[in-house]
């Protein structure tokens, strides 16, 4: 099958890296080895900083569905279009026109509604991604959250798609060091700054029990200047390729990361690939991919006090420590590609039945 897949929020090859880049550019891989021809139409954002943005992109959208359909009217037109993450500040703004056009099927993966968004500077930012929701045939939710709210505005066309990783570069390994912590996340303002103070509080009460424990933090940003300075020379690394991350991950004991209001996080997927058991903060999306007790400790995102506890409890239990390792390489395992592939192409079926709606 060919299938258009657009990107709203970021496209696969972006430069900067993010989840929604990795998101992206694992449903392409999952496709491309289920044996779909995957093609991008387009590598424009909607993605707006403020709701003034938006009319400058809605012009932009316009200009650049005409372009597609030119090209589509001479043969070259999908089978299907699935589009990637739509919300109110990255509404499809390609996918519902070119679905009426060309009468394909159209699905949406990683779905998105916030209703306290219907009214305020974002209403017209809902309405378009609403517009997106309506005439989709099939809805792929990414979280049990995102799950509960697009069933409460269109039950019919709802599917869970949970989140899945590309286990292959990653592995468990033998040699993990004792007392070796690993973390990974972009060093940007707001929340992620804010779970990295958080890691910092934690990890100053971790080495006054423990003073042999050492932290490694992947990732790079514009907040690095700011936060370096609250945790020990040589913590931070730098941003890592996927071989050096999952070398990092072999060699490391324990994943840890706060997870301030996120909605789950790519690197918890990456670690229980690599057999490393998470302790992170029990937000909405995170409690869908780490299963609490079995591979991993959540607990209050924001409280230093419990994550330095659920680290040193881990630490000072080396056969439940082992346990959830291979219990987080299991769990990753089930979410592979494959899996990936499995629930996209259920997506897609449901999308086929009933057709792009007016």
């Amino acid at each position: 099958m060919r299938i258009a897949l657009l990107t709203p929020m970021k496209p696969p090859d972006h430069p900067v890296p993010s989840g929604d880049r990795t998101f992206a550019r694992l449903i392409r891989a999952a496709l491309e080895a289920g044996g779909h021809d995957v093609v991008l139409p387009s590598t424009l954002r909607t993605w707006c900083r403020t709701p003034d943005d938006l009319a400058a992109v809605e012009a932009e959208a316009s200009a650049e569905v005409g372009r597609i359909a030119d090209t589509w009217l001479r043969g070259l037109a999908p089978d299907a279009i699935l589009t990637y993450h739509n919300y109110h500040k990255a509404p499809d703004l390609l996918g519902p026109p070119l679905a009426r056009l060309f009468g394909c099927p159209y699905a949406i993966v990683e779905a998105s509604r916030a209703e306290k968004r219907a009214r305020g500077p974002w209403a017209r930012g809902f309405a378009l991604a609403d517009r997106a929701l309506s005439i989709a045939g099939a809805l792929g939710a990414v979280t049990e959250h995102d799950a509960a709210a697009l069933s409460a505005f269109a039950p019919d066309k709802v599917m869970r798609v949970p989140p899945f990783v590309d286990v292959a570069p990653f592995r468990a390994s033998a040699g993990r060091v004792p007392e070796t912590l690993a973390c990974a996340a972009m060093l940007r303002p707001g929340r992620k700054a804010d779970s990295v103070r958080v890691l910092a509080d934690a990890y100053a009460r971790i080495r006054a029990a423990r003073p042999g424990a050492t932290l490694t933090l992947a990732g790079e940003g514009p907040e690095r200047d700011a936060l370096e300075p609250l945790f020990p020379p040589g913590t931070f690394c730098g941003l890592l390729d996927q071989e050096a991350l999952a070398d990092l991950f072999a060699r490391s004991s324990l994943f840890v990361w706060p997870a301030i209001d996120e909605p789950f996080g790519f690197a918890f997927l990456e670690a229980q690939a690599a057999g490393l058991p998470v302790v992170g903060g029990r937000s909405p999306g995170v409690v869908d991919i780490v299963r609490d007790g079995e591979t991993g400790i959540l607990v209050d995102p924001g409280d230093p006090d419990a994550i330095a506890g659920a680290v040193l409890s881990l630490l000072d239990d080396p056969a439940r420590l082992a346990a959830m390792s291979r219990n987080a390489a299991a769990f990753a395992a089930a979410n592979d590609l494959a899996a990936g592939l499995s629930r996209l192409t259920e997506l897609m079926k449901r999308a086929a039945m009933v057709g792009a709606r007016p």
